[in-house]
């Protein structure tokens, strides 16, 4: 020890004192960082029951508990490393000398950030909402603050950036209480077209799904080559928009036959000339 003190100008018990000081501060700055996660990630799940116990809105419940979470993590970890002993104004002018690169590095995600806000101020969806976004379609199952998660029909789970989402266009398909069903049926060329339009509207007055009011629409839409297109559109409640759509042309598809109307389908008259 002796040694080491004459050759380098080290006081040993100076470095022992520090070198213990240093461990404690170490210990208590990783008790405080695992500690203090776990128990962000606690209170975190704490504001998400009381406001779901409260009926508030799930998005924002989502938003909020997933911003408390990282917001104590921050605190968290600037307690911890104050601990070791950096300096805070040392600290916070490394941040600030770093801000711009940061900035410019997570633009994308500030963006989102915004976006996630965005949505849940002026609300384009909530959760539990169908929508069509970004190419995407799905439920809107959970918004956090950077991203919002869609499950497809078919349970593939879409993680939406919140900045374009906000910035683009939103088709949400269950915001309202009712939705048109619309229908293109096709018969035959010299098919009673009076006998087929009685025909639909019996179909439609069959079903109690098919609201009167607004009036259902059966008209003439189009002479296709092959065909004589009747348009039928129809106003259904959100929750019987598919059921409806698939029963009536399975419907109309068994019975049409019945009532001597036929469906076609695309033919070619071919004639052959000879010459002599």
């Amino acid at each position: 020890m002796k040694y080491l003190e004459d050759m380098f100008g080290l006081n040993i018990g100076e470095l022992n004192s520090y070198l213990f000081s240093f461990t404690k501060n170490l210990a208590i700055a990783l008790v405080i960082f695992f500690a203090g996660f776990w128990i962000a990630k606690m209170i975190s799940r704490s504001i998400k029951k009381v406001m779901l116990r409260g009926n508030a809105d799930p998005g924002l419940t989502s938003f909020i508990a997933s911003l408390a979470n990282i917001t104590l993590k921050i605190l968290v970890f600037i307690t911890a490393i104050t601990q070791v002993g950096v300096e805070m104004t040392s600290f916070v002018a490394l941040l600030g000398a770093a801000g711009l690169a940061v900035g410019m590095a997570f633009s994308g995600t500030l963006s989102n950030l915004a976006g996630g806000i965005m949505v849940l101020v002026f609300k384009p969806f909530k959760v539990g909402d169908f929508i069509s976004a970004q190419g995407e379609q799905g439920v809107v199952k959970e918004i956090h603050i950077f991203n919002t998660y869609l499950n497809t029909p078919d349970n593939k789970v879409i993680i939406m950036p919140n900045g374009p989402l906000a910035n683009g266009n939103i088709t949400n398909f269950t915001k309202a209480d009712k939705r048109r069903v619309d229908f293109v049926f096709g018969i035959a060329y010299g098919d009673d077209l009076k006998k087929a339009k009685e025909v639909l509207a019996q179909f439609i007055q069959d079903d109690t799904r098919i609201m009167k009011d607004p009036e259902p629409f059966i008209g003439l839409g189009a002479l296709a080559d092959s065909s004589v297109n009747i348009t039928v559109r129809a106003w259904t409640s959100v929750e019987d928009y598919w059921p409806v759509f698939f029963e009536m042309n399975e419907r109309v598809y068994n019975e049409f036959g019945q009532h001597g109307l036929n469906i076609p389908f695309p033919q070619m008259d071919v004639h052959v000339h000879q010459n002599n």
